[in-house]
């Protein structure tokens, strides 16, 4: 029997695995996916905010600024690309100047540092390529941007590394209550656990409902990006905000750590898988964005996605212990800022199970490292040596983002190997450049089969059932187009 089973393993999940696993517990994760980190982890913002949006007193302001001063140390630890860039959020009229002495009155009272309110000709300064309509700004410095998927998955990968069990496409179907503890029944067969974690995203209210009575409801919100070439990554310097409405945060314009420029996101209600574009969600991001950056060239996008919030009925994250069930911990609800509150949140939910009587014993010996070798930012003669060593390091697959079939082979030997396309992508950058793929994929899939010991055909894009090779050639072999 595990001490704690946790549904799910996006950023929240798997900040749960990593804390926990510090401490000699039987620890099992249960993915409903195929990989990890693939649902809204893998497709939002990829920012860490300040902390001065959430209403002060709620579990949302705590979490945020506790998590977002957490990550730069998880980061730096776990060797995820995090840079503190800074963010400003913008005001173009009387109403929005009111608004900036809100966020920084809000700000302060939860706690944020260094916030500041600016002339339109300092935010200018600041940022040259901002509109001209600007009024002022409020400067926020500790936000920061990060890879979302990496730092998900450099936790989950030390968590695994240090004894935690991952459980991938084992969707959970079933909960029942035992007499030490509950009964977990999914498409991979049956476990048990003294408590459970409830971080199923969008999925969190169905998966409590499966033993425990109605206490909240997700509502889906989808949110469309545009991610542009690395041609557009330097348009910005800091994440630009406009005033937040009632929809969220409104339309960001940032740069990302590999270089991109991301604009986004809209905010309207969706089934919770719909990561669907529409003509009319990209028409407003476009408009919007060019509001606050009126040189944004969206002729050089290279990718429209879609993420999927898990927001609940409820105006906070829901982090406590079920009311109907006793030993049932949730973490649901989780909206923006989720990805920045994710350790907090890990924290909170760890102290509340010690409350309920779990034993927590730090192990004596604890492997909290990881690095990752990225081939182009080595020296040449740290690249030549590597290439002396290992001749797959001296072949590129993916020629945009100039990633060696080393890397992919050496990501597909990690505690949690990916066995689609895309969780190569997510985890060394393969497919992620201005072709998207169009000419390393069918190298990367090669190398998958080839490592793994898999049949082509059984290389998935993404989830069970994106199939790339299907039928039969015609001269009679299994893997055809």
């Amino acid at each position: 029997m595990d001490d704690v089973i946790i549904i799910g393993c996006g950023v929240v999940g798997a900040a749960c695995a990593y804390a926990l696993s510090r401490y000699e517990l039987n620890v099992t994760v249960l993915e409903a996916g195929s990989d990890i980190a693939a649902g809204t982890t893998k497709a939002n913002s990829a920012i860490i905010h300040a902390g001065y949006d959430p209403v002060p007193g709620t579990d949302m302001a705590k979490m945020n600024l506790e998590g977002s001063n957490m990550a730069g140390d998880i980061c730096r630890r776990l060797d995820v690309p995090y840079e503190r860039v800074g963010s400003l959020v913008l005001a173009f009229d009387d109403a929005d100047l009111q608004c900036l002495q809100t966020l920084l009155k809000r700000g302060q009272t939860n706690g944020v540092e260094g916030l500041k309110l600016l002339s339109g000709e300092e935010t200018r300064a600041m940022e040259p390529n901002v509109s001209g309509q600007v009024l002022g700004a409020l400067w926020a410095p500790t936000a920061a941007i990060i890879n979302p998927w990496e730092y998900c998955l450099a936790m989950a990968e030390t968590a695994v590394k240090n004894g935690v069990r991952l459980r991938r496409n084992c969707c959970v179907t079933g909960i029942r209550r035992e007499q030490d503890g509950f009964l977990v029944t999914t498409t991979r067969g049956e476990f048990n656990a003294k408590y459970l974690i409830n971080a199923a995203g969008v999925h969190a209210d169905a998966v409590h409902e499966l033993i425990g009575e109605k206490e909240f409801t997700i509502c889906p919100s989808r949110g469309e990006y545009y991610l542009l070439d690395k041609c557009e990554g330097q348009r910005v310097r800091h994440v630009i905000f406009q005033c937040p409405g009632k929809e969220g945060k409104g339309i960001l314009v940032s740069p990302t750590v590999h270089g991109n420029l991301i604009v986004g996101p809209t905010a309207s209600p969706c089934a919770p898988e719909d990561v669907s574009n529409t003509a009319e969600g990209l028409r407003q991001v476009r408009e919007r964005a060019l509001k606050s950056v009126p040189t944004i060239a969206f002729r050089e996008n290279i990718r429209n996605f879609a993420g999927v919030r898990a927001a609940s009925d409820i105006p906070d994250f829901i982090v406590r212990e079920s009311r109907s069930v006793p030993g049932f911990f949730q973490a649901a609800g989780i909206c923006s800022p989720g990805l920045s509150a994710a350790p907090s949140i890990a924290k909170r939910l760890t102290e509340l199970l010690a409350r309920s009587g779990l034993e927590l014993r730090e192990k004596t010996e604890y492997d909290d490292s990881r690095r990752r070798l990225r081939f182009t930012r080595l020296s040449d003669g740290e690249k030549n040596n590597l290439i002396a060593k290992d001749p797959r390091f001296g072949r590129v697959i993916c020629r945009c983002e100039t990633i060696t079939e080393g890397e992919i082979v050496a990501c597909l030997h990690t505690p949690i190997p990916p066995y689609s396309i895309n969780g190569v992508k997510r985890r060394v950058g393969a497919g992620m450049g201005r072709c998207q793929g169009g000419f390393c994929s069918p190298r990367v899939q090669e190398i998958i089969a080839r490592e793994l010991h898999m049949d082509p055909v059984d290389v998935m894009l993404e989830e069970e059932g994106s199939y790339i090779l299907t039928g039969e050639t015609k001269g009679g072999g299994k893997n055809g187009l």
